[in-house]
């Protein structure tokens, strides 16, 4: 029984995360309100993703790395680098009170404009970014967040990225449980 339960839950998880998918793709964040201390800029997801893909900056991002004395050489890996996450085990993580708390950590950096429903903001962007290959990053997480308008601490962008690895580290001591 609690088998059968157990494969009915990972069918409807898979079910609704193609749904999911599928339907928040035309919701998915275009504009990054970028932070960094009492800076502020809001540049467009597309910059930011040939930012963290070539280098190459786009003039708001040069000021805006100017301004805040951030070297973006440093930046970019925490935007790429992947982490390797089991789209299912992280399903159960999420919804668990060890997931809640690391969305909400996760939340401090990358949340929504009005700071309501990010811990589920965050977890479907979560979902849909480990979807595709099994790896997340933070600059997937970015594209994926489901509304068209996301906030992001740019000065705690490296805390964001150790979270994501953590959430790995505890996801693979889950499965050798």
């Amino acid at each position: 029984m609690l088998y059968q339960f157990l494969v009915l839950r990972q069918a409807l998880f898979l079910l609704s995360a193609c749904v999911l998918f599928f339907h928040t793709s035309a919701f998915a964040a275009e504009q990054v309100l970028l932070k960094y201390g009492i800076f502020r800029e809001s540049i467009s997801v597309e910059e930011l993703s040939t930012f963290a893909e070539t280098g190459e900056l786009s003039s708001a991002l040069r000021v805006n790395f100017a301004l805040a004395q951030q070297d973006p050489k440093a930046i970019r890996p925490y935007l790429t680098t992947p982490v390797n996450i089991d789209l299912v085990v992280l399903d159960r993580v999420l919804n668990s009170p060890i997931g809640n708390v690391i969305l909400d950590e996760l939340s401090q950096v990358i949340h929504t404009p009005s700071r309501t429903a990010d811990r589920q903001a965050l977890r479907a962007a979560l979902v849909l970014s480990a979807n595709e290959d099994g790896q997340v990053t933070l600059l997937e997480v970015i594209q994926n967040y489901p509304t068209t308008s996301v906030e992001v601490d740019g000065e705690r962008l490296e805390t964001a990225y150790h979270q994501l690895r953590r959430l790995q580290v505890g996801l693979q001591d889950l499965l050798n449980f």
